[in-house]
């Protein structure tokens, strides 16, 4: 028996739904303003009857190979190769970086004392389902930089302090759990997405359209 609309997840039905705005996006059927416009009231929509009329006039649907290439682009780089179990970064009066294609361990340290740090797990590779990032940040600011489908758990003492935490989750079950603790003092840390989620969306659909004419053209 297939579930009533009202019944169903929205979280679930705003995939769907979306997934259907990039996919026809992609093959041309609607236009990039259109798509822009409807992704936005898609992320907007606050009951199931108003997302699913964003793609009542849509008759393609996804196929197997969108899934794919859904799940290349929005999972995780894991590896099984080994690295280091626990990395140091140390800031004093200066600055330290760590970006880019790079191993992630089982802990991570953040020694901060006047200075910066900036902590990007963006392209970074989990060998991992759980990390520990330990911060120690006096008068310093920490910069942590994590991609969508990547769940933060902060529990960060602040005295005098700031913490915010601007990260979201796009794929809780599949993505790595990264867990903050230890504490901030005269000083900030900050937990954000270089892009945000709608962005994402709108690289992967042209990314996807690009693929689509390419192969159109052969």
């Amino acid at each position: 028996m297939t579930v009533k609309l009202a019944d169903r997840p929205i979280e679930q039905v705003r995939e769907q739904v979306i997934d259907q705005l990039i996919y026809n996006y992609s093959h041309a059927v609607i236009s990039a303003e259109a798509f822009e416009r409807r992704l936005d009231q898609a992320m907007a929509a606050k009951d199931n009857q108003s997302l699913i009329d964003l793609v009542s006039d849509l008759e393609l649907t996804t196929d197997s190979n969108y899934q794919w290439e859904k799940r290349a682009q929005f999972s995780p780089n894991y590896s099984n190769k080994s690295g280091d179990e626990t990395l140091h970064l140390r800031s004093i009066l200066g600055s330290n970086e760590r970006s880019g294609q790079w191993v992630v361990p089982k802990e991570i340290h953040l020694t901060n004392l006047l200075g910066s740090i900036k902590l990007d797990f963006t392209d970074a590779i989990f060998q991992h389902q759980n990390i520990t990032l330990h911060v120690n940040c006096l008068l310093g600011s920490d910069e942590i930089y994590v991609p969508e489908h990547v769940n933060v758990v902060s529990k960060l003492f602040s005295i005098i302090g700031s913490v915010e935490n601007k990260s979201v989750s796009l794929n809780k079950q599949q993505g790595p759990t990264i867990t903050i603790e230890g504490k901030v003092l005269l000083g900030s840390v900050e937990i954000k997405i270089k892009r945000t989620i709608k962005e994402k969306f709108v690289s992967f659909a042209n990314s996807l359209k690009t693929s689509w004419q390419d192969m159109n053209k052969h």
